[in-house]
């Protein structure tokens, strides 16, 4: 009797693994304790069932963060061209908002033709600028996006709008998604993976591969470039492999016994980043090491063993879907050409297009050599395009827009050498075939057998899905 005096309200809540006051506190959190009942708590990776036959294993997505002007690149406009220097007609910007207004609200916005020249190649006749050359030599390769719109303007939020489906911080990302929903088949590494180049990281940092309300166990690992891919994954000096394995092992089992008591999903976690990370010593090392790439296969991507690139970063992706890695997203910086010291569309736009071009290519044909596009799927874009107008700063750039940009996909389930939608003779608005950021994200799980409306996690009492309340599958670029 005494020891049952001795009890508390804590402790009762704390004990009781499947009575009422565990079913409330679940009901409140939103469900989460429950269902992490329903899968493997002890291998949250493990590959799953998807709804449907998927037509790709994995996905590659080359963020191009800062915002590709389309009109340099991709979107011929010889119209805007001729209007070049004119204001744009008042009925354009009517109802319209974009990042830096002082800078259209001082003068009437002026049309900006590009000085870029533009050519088509391959059988399919796309239009690509000479600031591209080896895209060029893969067109027939690529389905091109040419009417993709958002809703946000700003670089943070817009960011996080085309990784998580809303502005709002805090939501699980795609790549938290896709793992959640299948798992990965790589045993060895996390399933999903980061990597960065470029001058910074992109503006809203790690929640763009965060996993918000999702266990952690789904959220991006960012790899570093040079050296361990992860600090402190080395043993520390005077720690053997003996030794490490005991103390993984106690740690397991005093982890596993929390567990058993709480279901707590986030020690489940826990458990597998431990057991994870020991692995990794193994398979991280011999990932990296990219010396044991062919000097062909240096050449073709620009990669440099011991540097830091794109050109290394693509080669790291193509290596990571090789051995089972579910999704893989590589962010280049800085594609923010507003005008100016080093956001200039003269210098500035062209180093960051060398940056990039080789090694995108080099990723198309290194992973159609290898049959690998055949279950993989590219994805390249911003988180927004361009606007027709240029913005005076010191030079002329060109400000946010979010109406009407240009992306390109390839690989498995992607029809190629085609062009789906098109923006206007200004390149201002959608005018036909419009994909929102939305229906992207619905044909990326599509692709991976995931039906988007099912695809969810009850939180706060709602069931929460990567493309919110909207999206439809963009059919016409499915084979």
């Amino acid at each position: 009797m005494d020891e049952l005096a001795a009890r508390t309200r804590r402790h009762f809540f704390s004990e009781c693994a499947i009575g009422l006051g565990r079913l409330a506190f679940a009901s409140l959190a939103g469900g989460p304790l429950l269902r992490a009942q329903e899968r493997d708590m002890a291998h949250p990776l493990a590959p799953r069932a998807p709804h449907f036959p998927p037509k790709a294993k994995s996905i590659i997505y080359l963020f191009m963060a800062g915002g590709p002007s389309q009109l340099e690149l991709f979107d011929y406009k010889p119209r805007l061209g001729e209007f070049d220097g004119q204001p744009i007609p008042d009925s354009y910007l009517k109802g319209k908002r974009f990042a830096f207004m002082d800078t259209f609200t001082k003068d009437v916005p002026k049309l900006l033709g590009t000085k870029r020249k533009f050519a088509r190649h391959g059988q399919s006749g796309a239009w690509v600028s000479e600031l591209f050359p080896h895209t060029a030599g893969v067109v027939d390769q690529l389905c091109f996006l040419k009417a993709v719109s958002t809703e946000v303007f700003n670089h943070a939020p817009a960011k996080i709008f085309c990784n998580t489906g809303t502005f709002q911080f805090g939501r699980p990302s795609m790549g938290a998604w896709v793992t959640y929903g299948i798992g990965s088949e790589s045993q060895d590494l996390p399933g999903f993976v980061v990597l960065q180049s470029g001058p910074r990281g992109p503006r809203g940092g790690a929640p763009n591969w965060g996993s918000g309300f999702l266990p952690t166990a789904y959220q991006g690992v960012p790899f570093r470039a040079v050296g361990d891919p992860i600090l402190d994954l080395r043993n520390p000096a005077g720690i053997d492999a003996r030794r490490q394995a005991e103390a993984v092992a106690a740690i397991r089992d005093l982890n596993s016994a929390r567990l058993a008591d709480t279901g707590d999903s986030e020690i489940a976690t826990r458990i597998a980043s431990y057991e994870m990370a020991y692995r990794m010593q193994t398979s991280a090392p011999e990932l990296m090491d990219i010396t044991k790439e062919s000097k062909a296969t240096l050449e073709l991507y620009g990669a440099e063993p011991g540097g830091s690139s794109f050109a290394n970063n693509c080669l790291l992706a193509r290596r990571l879907v090789e051995r089972g890695v579910r999704f893989v997203q590589l962010y280049h910086t800085s594609w923010d050409h507003h005008g100016g010291p080093g956001e200039d569309l003269d210098a500035s736009l062209e180093k960051v297009c060398k940056d990039v071009d080789q090694a995108c290519a080099a990723l198309v044909r290194d992973l159609g050599a290898r049959g690998l596009l055949d279950s993989t799927v590219v994805v390249w874009g911003g988180e927004f395009g361009r606007t027709p107008m240029g913005e005076k700063r010191e030079s002329t750039g060109r400000n946010h827009h979010i109406d009407a940009y240009t992306m390109w996909l390839t690989g498995a389930g992607i029809r190629r050498g085609i062009t789906v939608g098109a923006s206007d003779e200004l390149g201002f608005s959608p005018a036909e075939d419009r994909v929102h950021v939305h229906d992207l994200q619905a044909t990326l799980l599509h692709l991976l057998g995931l039906d988007h409306q099912r695809l969810t996690f009850r939180f706060m009492g709602r069931d929460f899905r990567l493309t919110d309340v909207g999206g439809n599958v963009a059919t016409k670029i499915l084979t």
